[in-house]
C-alpha cells in the first residue's frame, strides 16, 4: 500500500513539473517562427543576433504572400506552390 502512495506522489510531482515548464515566460526569441539553433547549424558560419530578426521578417513576408495567393485561388490551405 505504501509503494502505491509513493508512486502516485512521484507521478503527481512529475505532472506539476511538466506543467510548470509549459508556463515559461515568453521572451522575444519565443516570438520567432524560426529556430535559432537550427539556423546556426544549417548556416555553417557564425550568425549575428540581428540576422534572426531579419530572417523572421522574411519568413513572415513569404507566409503573407502565400496566404494572399491561396485566398485569391479560393483556398484556405497553404500549399508549396503558393510560395
Amino acid at each position: 500500500m505504501a509503494k502505491r502512495k509513493k508512486k502516485a506522489a512521484k507521478k503527481a510531482s512529475r505532472k506539476k513539473a511538466t506543467k510548470a515548464r509549459g508556463r515559461r515566460k515568453k521572451t522575444a526569441s519565443a516570438d520567432l517562427i524560426i529556430s535559432k539553433s537550427r539556423t546556426k547549424a544549417a548556416a555553417g558560419l557564425n550568425v549575428s543576433g540581428d540576422f534572426y530578426g531579419a530572417l523572421d521578417g522574411a519568413v513572415r513576408g513569404l507566409i503573407a504572400q502565400a496566404e494572399a495567393r491561396a485566398e485569391e485561388n479560393g483556398r484556405r490551405t497553404l500549399r508549396p506552390h503558393d510560395l
